[in-house]
């Protein structure tokens, strides 16, 4: 019998990465006890890849749309390019893959900084009067901004965004269900102002987009992305918190990285694989029986890719339970952004607004420390800080 990781156990919550090790050395394939969607787990890193990458293994209907708290209008903008499969997500892919370049992501870290050394001004201004949450004043506020700035939303609504941001990064409730027809309704205002009115930015231009055949995306298919956008970018928020504690953590690691800005690439790939939030992949249902490394998983059973584990594989990575940011890169690399058709798309973006955070933040403020403990969520799925609080 596969090992097992119960998801409802209090010492998996509060550190999931000894079960996801235990599990991983005993073989390739684990079950985790999930409360009502009981899932087999990938743990190794190459079958891992293998599954990421295994046409036979289908994404599940869209949990988003499915949701009954969700109202119908907005279903039909809930169905991110991240869920689809085959012809669908390769048409989809090949339309927006343009506007996620690795330059495109580069050429933004201009206004990044400027977003991140405002965040930091509201840092400093509340720190003055004792600690103060790097959660809730820079980490969670920071991809929303960025997202705000990438479709065109008007300054005047942002700080209704801001509240979109926060409740759709801490889960599930009333306030989710709630948050999503004001994010589709500024998703389709913002396509129409758009339309009407072309700008500087990624909905202007992918409005613009036509390919060679003359497709080109629908107004449902640019909220959609917006979605998806909203949904992805929680992971550079909790990457940020969850980078900070750990340098924190490791002092040496800390100082290496303020002597030497060069190294925030690197360090940012090391972190992500270290303590990267997503600690699982969307579930995949083989469409058949398959084989995972000796187990059989039988045809309809949900499959997911243990990142926690596969990302700490040391058949792949020397050394894995430390944290080395002058760890040499290479391939095969972590999985902290998936792998294969549906690797992140916003991957380039994510790490930039993580380079550039980490970078202002270390520079500006020498004698950042933890204020007491670090506060985590309860959440199986996710690794992420609902508290962070600091000194300057």
């Amino acid at each position: 019998m596969p090992p097992e990781i119960d998801l409802a156990d209090p010492a998996v919550l509060h550190d999931p990465f000894p079960a996801y090790d235990r599990a991983r050395e005993a073989g390739p394939v684990a079950r985790l006890l999930v409360p009502g969607f009981p899932m087999w787990a990938v743990t190794r890193h190459a079958e891992a890849r293998a599954v990421l990458t295994d046409p036979r293994f289908a994404l599940g209907p869209d949990s988003y749309a499915l949701r009954p708290d969700v109202p119908e209008r907005c279903r039909p903008y809930l169905r991110s390019m991240g869920e689809l499969e085959g012809p669908q997500h390769t048409r989809l892919r090949r339309l927006v893959a343009p506007a996620f370049t690795a330059r495109r992501a580069a050429a933004a870290r201009p206004w990044i900084g400027r977003i991140v050394h405002a965040l930091l001004d509201d840092l400093e201004h509340e720190a003055a009067s004792g600690p103060v949450d790097l959660v809730t004043t820079v980490a969670r506020p920071l991809p929303i901004e960025v997202i705000c700035e990438l479709v065109g939303v008007p300054a005047a609504d942002r700080p209704r965004w801001r509240e979109f941001g926060s409740v759709i990064a801490t889960g599930n409730g009333a306030a989710f269900a709630e948050a999503v027809p004001g994010i589709v309704d500024g998703a389709l205002e913002a396509v129409a102002a758009r339309r009407a009115e072309p700008g500087d930015d990624l909905i202007s231009e992918l409005v613009r987009v036509q390919a060679e055949d003359g497709d080109r995306l629908s107004d449902t298919e640019l909220v959609s992305l917006v979605w998806q956008l909203v949904l992805g970018g929680q992971t550079p928020a909790n990457l940020v918190a969850n980078a900070v504690e750990a340098l924190l953590a490791h002092p040496a690691q800390l100082a290496a990285l303020r002597a030497d800005p060069a190294l925030a690439p690197g360090a940012v790939e090391e972190l992500m694989r270290w303590c990267g939030p997503q600690l699982l992949t969307i579930p995949r249902f083989p469409a058949e029986d398959v084989e995972v490394g000796g187990t059989r998983i039988p045809a309809g059973e949900p499959v997911t890719v243990a990142i926690a584990a596969a990302n700490r594989d040391p058949r792949v990575f020397a050394g894995p339970d430390v944290l080395d940011l002058r760890r040499p890169a290479g391939p095969p690399g972590h999985l902290g952004f998936a792998h294969g058709a549906h690797f992140c798309l916003g991957a380039g973006i994510a790490r930039a607004q993580t380079q550039v955070a980490l970078t202002a933040l270390l520079q500006r403020f020498p004698e950042l420390a933890l204020a007491g403990g670090a506060r985590r969520a309860p959440d199986g799925g996710t690794w992420r800080l609902a508290e962070l609080p600091v000194t300057l």
